[in-house]
């Protein structure tokens, strides 16, 4: 997902993405540990969207 989509979002949609992503890139790692991935690529991915949405989320609370 892109910055920009992720800008159109309100707060508390991107609380809720947060939450999704983190619980996501954790089954990731888990299924990583356990031999089990099937699309390896799929960690760098996630990690990015994570991080993008981080940086939108510090952004609308006026962070820097």
């Amino acid at each position: 997902m892109k910055a920009s989509q992720f800008r159109d979002l309100s707060v508390e949609e991107l609380h809720e993405r947060e939450r999704e992503l983190s619980e996501q890139l954790f089954a990731l790692r888990l299924q990583k540990v356990t031999g089990q991935l099937e699309k390896p690529h799929r960690v760098p991915e996630v990690r990015r969207d994570l991080a993008r949405l981080l940086t939108v989320l510090r952004e609308k609370r006026g962070g820097h």
